[in-house]
């Protein structure tokens, strides 16, 4: 009897065991907007799939990255580093651009993968 009581308690506990499933690392590249009014790299090539754009604010202002095609945005204050993750399949370029510094552009590459 003790040994049913057992197997139920562990089944019961596994069941209700947290799921830690094993990711891979997204591929990352970071895009720096500069203090003098630029992105570095303004030209930044990716291999189509899933990946991270690290965005880094060196300014001393406000900044916003938007990409209309991308359908992403992300406001940073100044000194303030985040991310996006962007999944982009079809190889073409993706114009991007500061929207409180809409002279401040750029353009995402995105090349088929290897």
């Amino acid at each position: 009897m003790k040994t049913g009581l057992g197997a139920a308690l562990l089944l019961l506990a596994a069941w209700f065991a947290p799921v830690s499933p094993v990711r891979a690392e997204l591929p990352t590249y970071t895009l720096t907007f500069k203090p003098n009014g630029t992105f570095e790299p303004s030209h930044l090539e990716v291999p189509a799939g899933r990946f991270k754009l690290v965005l880094v604010n060196q300014s001393r202002q406000a900044v916003e990255f938007e990409s209309l095609p991308l359908r992403a945005e992300k406001v940073l204050g100044p000194g303030v580093t985040s991310f996006v993750v962007l999944s982009l399949s079809t190889p073409g370029e993706y114009p991007f651009f500061d929207d409180f510094h809409p002279q401040v552009k750029g353009t995402l590459v995105v090349v088929p993968k290897r």
